[in-house]
């Protein structure tokens, strides 16, 4: 597995340096608030848990499980909601939590989405934001890192559902997902 990583492009210590200052200011912004944290599956489970650890405010969790890959590597565009929530979001403050943001297509009909639903305030929270792939404009509260367009795996993010328990952002070898 590690050998179909071209090189790593964020270490296990980058990573957790990071989310405790994403944690800290996320506290600051909701200080006196309660938070409903919203993960999309299956990406940002990691990240989810570890930003949870580091927020210092009451957390709520629930998940959603949004497609619009498929088995490819890019964006069909069409999105499905595969999982919904199991807690109900009027009057609360969503936090969605996201792994990566590229086209932004399927983070903009989740949004919409749940704004339709009457949450209190509803803010964006990405691990890794890719702004050069991006199709629709998306207003990304808490941003953990900006990268190039790489096809990156680790720490949740997968290709093929392989890599998923890197602890690191890898670039993965275009070999591998290139026919």
């Amino acid at each position: 597995m590690i050998n179909d990583v071209e090189r790593v492009l964020l270490s296990e210590e980058q990573l957790a340096a990071r989310i405790v200052e994403l944690g800290a200011k996320i506290t600051a912004d909701y200080a006196g608030e309660e938070i409903l944290m919203i993960g999309v599956l299956r990406g940002a489970v990691l990240f989810m848990a570890d930003l949870a650890r580091a927020i210092k405010v009451p957390v709520a969790i629930d998940f959603m499980a949004v497609s619009s890959y498929g088995a490819g590597t890019s964006s069909s565009g069409v999105v499905r909601i595969l999982k919904d929530l199991d807690e109900n979001v009027e009057g609360k403050h969503v936090l969605v939590v996201e792994d990566i943001i590229d086209s932004g297509l399927t983070l903009n009909y989740l949004v919409d989405n749940l704004k339709s639903r009457q949450p209190a305030s509803i803010k964006i929270c990405t691990l890794l934001n890719k702004p050069d792939r991006r199709k629709v404009n998306v207003d990304i509260a808490y941003n953990g890192f900006t990268i190039p367009d790489y096809f990156v795996i680790g720490y949740g993010l997968d290709y093929a559902e392989k890599y998923r328990n890197l602890p690191f952002i890898g670039i993965l070898k275009p070999e591998i997902y290139q026919d």
